[in-house]
């Protein structure tokens, strides 16, 4: 079984530096919500706008372990849907980055003194307008989280080895735009983690391990 140092030591190397910016080499990456879909493929030249997320990743004894929130109920837009801590750049965000430490301290009380921000993952287009910026960061150990109830509703731990398990990455089906549309679902004790959320973490068990 793979230490948690090794897989530390794994994410350094496949996200840090020129690979941060750089798309794994398989046809596995997903670039947009419309990826299984020719009839809806994005426009590159439609205006998006930027957001950005960090994917927190915290040491523990047996694992590493990726931090994620379920949404509060209440909100207009993705309500109770799970996520990673972040959201759309405001005016005082000078890049996608500054908007996802914000908002990660913002919703769950993580600031940037707590991250050690190793790089990035590939850029992700969703259906709604907005092109997802992720970003892999170590959260320090011992780190409390206080949430924002006007966002969040919860926040919790999967086990690194579960999300980048293969097996784990099912594809679903829905209807949607006149006609049956496929996604990756990663469901966890109770948490439907899919959608763009999924299709990142997908993404992020490409840069690591390939095809």
């Amino acid at each position: 079984m793979t230490s948690p140092a090794d897989k530390k030591r794994l994410v350094i190397e496949r996200v840090s530096g020129e690979g941060a910016s750089a798309p794994p080499a398989n046809d596995r990456l997903i670039k947009s919500d419309f990826h299984f879909e020719d009839d809806l493929a994005p426009n590159p030249e439609r205006a998006l706008r930027p957001a950005g997320v960090l994917v927190p990743i915290f040491e523990r004894e047996h694992d590493l372990t990726v931090l994620l929130t379920r949404r509060a109920d209440h909100l207009e837009s993705h309500s109770g849907q799970v996520a990673f801590p972040g959201g759309k750049m405001h005016h005082e965000d000078e890049t996608p980055l500054a908007a996802a430490l914000r908002e990660t301290r913002e919703e769950v009380g993580v600031g940037e003194r707590h991250i050690d921000l190793v790089g990035a993952l590939d850029p992700y287009e969703t259906g709604t307008g907005f092109v997802i910026h992720p970003f892999v960061g170590f959260v320090a150990e011992g780190v409390e989280l206080t949430l924002d109830p006007g966002e969040v509703a919860e926040a919790f731990e999967v086990p690194f080895s579960f999300l980048m398990d293969p097996a784990n990455h099912r594809l679903e089906k829905t209807f949607w735009r006149g006609k049956m549309r496929e996604f990756y679902e990663m469901p966890y004790k109770g948490q439907r983690i899919w959608g763009a959320t999924a299709a990142m973490l997908v993404n992020f068990y490409t840069r690591l391990y390939g095809t």
